[in-house]
Formats: structure tokens, sequence, C-alpha cells
């Protein structure tokens, strides 16, 4: 199956959204019963933790963790924004920059201004998309960013989506309760669907799409560590209590270039390979062995992939013993523990 198609389903009772390219599995969003990033609420400062400049919330959905926060006192309500989920026996994460998302617009109360995506090049599309948000937003003191999707949309689409979240974000800011409260719920699989994957194509929205497009078989395969690299190469991806291994072997393949070709096709599979089983934190890749001087070109193709991937990942560097280390957010919940 050639294209791209998003396919808009159930598993169980739980809705999900997958995204297939070509026929194969490129992303997949299933529901759970965790809060979703983007939730906000109005929480209740709970206790200060010394010496790391923290503040334990309370909020409806349990325990949150808001970090470099000062002059909070215990008893005290503070907005705060999901920005990821909690690790098993951890509280929540949650920000006091809200972000309020949608397919072409971000609203940033907390950051005036308007900004427009890199991505978008062209002087006139630029002009076009300013005119656009400053005749929208007339006076709100509010902050924008308009995303790469805006670049040739219609025009009432994206005045249209600048104005709902800045209308959300407006009420929610002049809302003076001192209670707990859930104020804003994040976005599901469908909506995130939707203000995601903003490349063209088929949406399928049929009872039972996910096994007539394959995505339940590439749930199966998704679900163990291997991953092929063609020739033989595979690259394992193994979750441990304190980190992510990554180990990448050549096969059959016993040639001088048989370390950098494996190495170069990880770097490409890898950000895929993360993604679809939700993990993040520390990860440690073995490679293949390779000369050093081939490192530089390792680094750049890693980089390039992962400037594609929407979950933001830091790459750390290389270890004493060759390993190279990277840092990514824990945006999902694993696969393993969704699937469960």
């Amino acid at each position: 199956m050639k294209g791209r198609s998003i396919i808009l389903d159930q598993m169980g009772d739980r809705e999900a959204a997958a995204l297939m390219v070509d026929g194969q599995l490129e992303d997949i969003l299933i529901d759970t019963d965790a809060p979703r990033p983007g939730t906000v609420y109005r929480a209740i400062a709970d206790r200060p933790v010394k010496g790391q400049g923290g503040m334990f919330l309370k909020t409806p959905d349990g325990s949150a963790f808001l970090r470099q926060i000062k002059g909070l006192a215990p008893g005290q309500p503070i907005l705060v924004q999901v920005t990821g989920y909690a690790e098993p026996g951890k509280a929540l994460p949650v920000t006091q920059k809200l972000l309020f998302k949608s397919r072409y617009a971000i609203v940033t109360p907390g950051a005036p201004g308007i900004n427009i995506s890199r991505q978008i090049k062209d002087e006139a599309e630029r002009d076009r998309l300013l005119e656009i948000a400053h005749d929208t937003l007339s006076d709100q003191p509010t902050g924008l960013i308009l995303r790469s999707s805006c670049d040739g949309a219609p025009v009432d689409a994206i005045a249209e989506d600048i104005a709902q979240m800045a209308e959300l974000a407006a009420r929610i800011l002049a809302d003076e309760s001192q209670e707990m409260e859930v104020l804003a719920e994040g976005d599901g699989p469908h909506l995130l669907a939707w203000r995601d994957w903003v490349a063209p194509a088929e949406v399928v929205t049929d009872e039972g799409g996910f096994e007539t497009h394959g995505v339940l078989n590439a749930l199966e395969t998704v679900r163990g560590p291997e991953v092929s690299l063609g020739s033989g190469a595979r690259l394992y991806v193994e979750p441990t209590r304190a980190l992510v291994a990554v180990d990448v072997n050549t096969g059959a393949d016993a040639s001088l270039a048989a370390g950098i070709k494996a190495n170069m096709a990880c770097a490409k599979a890898l950000p895929r390979a993360l993604r679809l089983r939700g993990l993040g934190g520390q990860i440690v890749l073995d490679l293949a062995p390779m000369p050093k001087k081939d490192r530089r070109s390792f680094e750049t193709a890693l980089r390039q992939g992962f400037r594609r991937d929407d979950i933001e990942t830091a790459l750390v560097g290389w270890t004493p013993l060759g390993h190279f280390e990277l840092q990514r957010k824990r945006a999902r919940l694993p696969l393993s523990e969704v699937l469960a």
C-alpha cells in the first residue's frame, strides 16, 4: 500500500490513531488512563523539595512535581500543565509555561510576541501569516507561534485556530477560583493526529481500520526488540529499569565496511524504533565496530534522523567505552505498558 494513511480507530474501549507510510507503521497513538500531556490544572502547592528548587503539588489526578519554582507557599493555587508521563512511582511532570496547541497555531500566554516557524522561508508567505495573526489577535496580550503547517493554508482555517486557542487561554487565565481543578484536558489520539500529522494523507475512519490496514500486525512486530537494518544487520532496542539499551549487530556481514553501514542504518531507523515503542529517558547505543574517523559522519546522520522527529531528543556524546548516549523526553508511555 503506497502513500500516507491516517487510520482513526479504537483498541478495545480506547481511542487510537495510526500513521502508515507506504505500508509501514510510522507512528501510533493509543489513549491511556494516565493524565494526557497538555492537561491544564489549577494545582495546590503541597511541599517544597529542599536543594532542588522544586515543589510537589496536589492535583485532581494525584501528585505533580514542578521544577525551579520560587516564592510559592504551601496551600497556594497555581496554574500548571502536564508535560509528559510520570515514571512508575513518581509524580506527574508539570510546567508553569502554558501552551495551547492546535493544527496551525500555538498560543503562549507567558511569552508575548508573534513568531513564525523557521521552516517557512518565503517572505511573502511570512508577511501573509503575520497579517492574519495581527488581524485575529487584535490587541490581546498573548504570544503566538504559527506552525509550519500554516504554509499555504486557508486564511479562515488559520484565523479560526488562533481565535479558538486564544479564547481558551484567556478563559483559563481569567478563572479566579482557588480550588484544585482540571481546567483543560489534553488532546486524545484522534485530535493529536489531526494536529500533528499535517502532511497530505488519506484519512480512514471505518471501524476495524487497524486490522484491514495492517496496523495490528505491525504492532505485533514492534512489541519485540528487533529491528531489521537490511543486509542481515539488526538493531535491538531493550528498555531496562535505568535506561534503554540499543545494540547494533552486523549479522553475517564480515566486511570492513559492515560496521559503518550498520551504524548509519541505525541512525536512520532509531527515531522510528523509539517513537513506536514509546521509549525515552537515557538511551545508550552499543554500536557496531567502526573507525573513530567515521564517528562524525554517524553523528551527522543521527542528528538528521532526529530532526524529523517531534519528540525532544538531545545527542549527548561518546563515552570512554565507545558507546553513544542520548537523552529523550518521556513524551509517551512505553508501548509495552499501553498494550499490557
